[in-house]
């Protein structure tokens, strides 16, 4: 791993070991939840851009593990 590219993940995980981090994924949480709600979707372009949305917010939520993730797979040792 390259020295930059260690720094990006440190930064990374400095930044979501944080109380806003922790604060952020509680709101995101209860973003999602609003939003599964279909009953509230009136056609197909409010259907489209609600998908857009969930997408982007189940993402963010998944940050954390995806990069520990990327993390473990960069530093483990080639096979």
């Amino acid at each position: 791993m390259t020295p930059e590219l260690q720094r990006y993940y440190e930064a990374r995980f400095d930044m979501m070991a944080t109380p806003g981090w922790a604060d952020l994924i509680e709101d995101v949480d209860k973003i999602i939840l609003t939003l599964q709600d279909i009953s509230l979707i009136e056609g197909e372009k409010d259907l489209q851009f609600k998908k857009g949305e969930l997408s982007i917010l189940i993402w963010l939520k998944n940050l954390k593990s995806a990069s520990e993730q990327a993390y473990e797979d960069l530093n483990a040792p080639d096979v």
